[in-house]
């Protein structure tokens, strides 16, 4: 299958691959992002870790009955033992651990109840955190409510949707095209339009604040129907797929039942809108030269801001947007 895309399958950033709560003290999961295999495992005093998924000794992969001995992870194979930081500390039967007993760790942030991942195409360090968002663990918020969808698509693809300010009106319906500002900060596009939306038989006013943190993963707050906040993660899980993941959580109002009916229509209608994206997705190509006209929103500035992404060469080995 011909690879759909100018630029490299894998951006740098943080993506999210799990969460917190999906594996607890003392278990193990096997994970496929990136085009790679991975084990996450959270050890005794419940620090997790991921590393890349295969034994250096003879290649059993660690996410499929591996298990948890302290602060290690034990090979199913033949209990050789690894740290979080890939580091062998035990052969059972053997007097020296040899030199290439080591696995590759990963970079790795449990924040907002998520477990991320840096990802850089050169292996570089991180260079910037994933932001704690007020909203998560506060009182005055829901708990998360969440989706998970597997697309045949690209991050940035998807991510362009965040300025494409015509589709929400003739793709989702909305009552009107919201005028979109965009403005870029490092790693940080941030977007800003007042909104209509039609809900109960009414139009009520409202705001789109959205936040992108490079592609793995943004934050929308909605105010009007009601106060929502979502964050949408996006992960690659090969060439030609990505894992999507919202996580919804909403003020509370006076009336509990009152402020989850609402919500939950809310949030239907969101995830409506998400679906009706997925075959276009799916099916488009990338115009690196697209017919844009004056009504089209900030898609030029989006697209510059996409390029300090790329580090993983392209096949001809060079870097995709530097000169």
């Amino acid at each position: 299958m011909t690879y759909r895309y100018p630029f490299p399958p894998f951006a740098d950033g943080w993506f999210q691959v799990a969460y917190a709560t999906d594996v607890g003290p003392g278990q193990v999961i096997p994970l496929s992002y990136f085009g790679k295999e991975l084990v996450l495992f959270r050890d005794a005093s419940g620090k997790a870790s991921v590393l890349d998924a295969y034994c250096p000794h003879l290649g059993a992969h660690l996410g499929h009955g591996g298990k948890v001995v302290g602060d290690c992870i034990e090979c199913p194979f033949h209990a050789w033992k690894f740290n979080g930081l890939g580091e062998c500390t035990e052969v059972p039967y053997a007097s020296r651990i040899p030199p290439k007993a080591k696995m590759q760790p990963w970079h790795m942030r449990e924040v907002n109840g998520m477990i991320m991942l840096w990802h850089h195409g050169g292996g570089g360090e991180p260079t910037w955190e994933p932001p704690v968002f007020a909203e998560f663990g506060d009182d005055a918020w829901t708990e998360y409510s969440t989706r998970k969808w597997k697309i045949r698509a690209h991050n940035q693809e998807m991510a362009e949707n965040a300025v494409d300010s015509a589709h929400f009106r003739y793709l989702h319906g909305t009552h009107d095209m919201p005028s979109l500002d965009a403005v870029r900060d490092g790693h940080i596009l941030h977007c800003h339009a007042d909104t209509k939306m039609r809900a109960y038989g009414t139009v009520v006013e409202g705001a789109l604040d959205v936040h992108c943190y490079g592609f793995g993963y943004s934050t929308t707050r909605f105010t009007g129907i009601v106060e929502t906040f979502l964050i949408g993660s996006v992960v690659p899980v090969d060439e030609e797929h990505v894992e999507l993941r919202f996580s919804f959580t909403v003020k509370k109002g006076p009336n509990e039942m009152v402020t989850n009916t609402v919500a939950d229509r809310f949030q239907a209608e969101i995830e409506s809108q998400l679906e009706a994206d997925i075959p276009v997705w799916e099916n488009k190509i990338f115009l690196e030269r697209p017919a844009l006209c004056d009504g089209d929103g900030p898609i030029g500035i989006f697209r510059k801001w996409c390029k300090q992404f790329y580090s993983m060469p392209l096949p001809d080995g060079s870097l995709y947007g530097k000169a």
